[in-house]
């Protein structure tokens, strides 16, 4: 079996990292930075309150960044580093804003629209300003990872783009800024942390030292999701829910995700459900259907979670996400069977085919009518 292992962020874990935002700065050589962040991080003056405690070296604030960023947006983000004449980015936020870092910090070094490299295969430029990535909800993974994911909703369009130049440079990882995470968001976050371990470990591209992370981070989600979603300043689950993002982070990097985030991208760019809880919904439908097609691995990682075989991995996660109050079906939606068709092609996803067993069109009509 031929396989690598690469890693080349650097990660910065524990209560009070964000202090050490300027020293990191500086050891990139950091003079002049750009902060990209969230309309809500501006309101609330966290933003501000980090330029003031940069020593200098951060120059302004990109706090344009939504939910299900544009393409537009980074394009924005991109222009203004450019303007500036900035050399390094700090991302603060969850994985939106961190992928319109990781690609503005590229792009910023051209002229080109992100939408040119979104879902054409065309591929990035390698160059990049250094990013130091700095996540405030437990979910994506984003801060160590070298996968942007955006939309271009003139296209209807949301898909990840991969380049190692989106790896950021430095990842801060401050459990105490996830103290203030609401219970939905938590909940969603930490259904995308154990989406992200489970396709890492049946990934057709799986391997060894990723086996071991996507492990380490499912359990740590089947145990501590439950208690940050009800106790969200419980320190000890803030912490290990951190630890759980950046593990799987790093479990999925190069095995890549599988069927439930091929799925993920059409529920939400169709029916505005969070990526996180859109994940979820599907993903055990999809360890039932590996299971019962032949992908041994499923039942090894049941048992290696401590499950008897996959049906109960796939009962657990149920109960988790009615525990977690997440979607299980899409009754509430009254779908046609036009809107299912609609969902059903834009499951056809690369993802798609990272999946260890085939998924066919007619498997993707019986989930979507399972779940309506």
């Amino acid at each position: 079996m031929y396989w690598y292992y690469q890693q080349p962020v650097r990660i910065h874990f524990g209560q009070g990292v964000l202090r050490k935002l300027p020293e990191v700065a500086r050891s990139l050589g950091g003079k002049k930075g750009l902060l990209v962040t969230s309309k809500s991080f501006v309101r609330s003056g966290a933003s501000a309150r980090i330029l003031q405690e940069s020593e200098g070296l951060l120059a302004a604030v990109f706090g344009q960044v939504s939910p299900n960023p544009d393409v537009k947006e980074c394009d924005a983000c991109a222009a203004l580093l450019r303007q500036g004449h900035c050399d390094f980015v700090v991302a603060l936020g969850g994985g939106s804003v961190m992928d319109s870092a990781k690609a503005a910090a590229t792009l910023c070094l051209t002229d080109d629209p992100a939408a040119r490299y979104l879902g054409t295969g065309e591929v990035l430029p390698q160059a990049h300003l250094p990013l130091i990535a700095i996540p405030t909800t437990a979910g994506t993974g984003s801060e160590i990872t070298c996968v942007s994911v955006l939309s271009d909703h003139s296209r209807g369009l949301k898909s990840p783009m991969s380049s190692d130049g989106f790896y950021p440079a430095v990842a801060l990882v401050d459990p105490e800024l996830t103290y203030s995470v609401p219970p939905y968001l938590t909940a969603c976050t930490g259904m995308d942390v154990l989406c992200h371990a489970i396709e890492a470990y049946w990934s057709r591209h799986h391997q060894p030292v990723c086996d071991a992370l996507a492990v380490h981070a499912a359990r740590l989600v089947f145990e501590y999701l439950p208690v940050a979603y009800a106790e969200g300043r419980d320190a000890e689950a803030r912490e290990k829910m951190c630890e759980a993002s950046v593990v799987a982070g790093l479990a999925f990097t190069l095995p890549k995700t599988t069927s439930a985030h091929a799925c993920s991208y059409p529920l939400t760019n169709l029916l505005g459900i969070p990526h996180g809880e859109a994940c979820g919904l599907t993903i055990d439908y999809f360890i039932r259907q590996n299971a019962e097609l032949g992908c041994a691995r499923v039942h090894e990682l049941a048992r290696l979670l401590g499950y008897a075989d996959a049906g109960a991995l796939a009962d657990a996660v149920g109960a988790l996400k009615t525990a977690l109050h997440l979607r299980t079906d899409l009754h509430d939606l009254h779908l046609s069977e036009a809107q299912q068709a609609q969902l059903v092609q834009g499951s056809k996803h690369p993802n798609l085919l990272n999946n260890p067993v085939e998924i066919t069109e007619s498997m993707l009509r019986r989930l979507y009518a399972g779940l309506c």
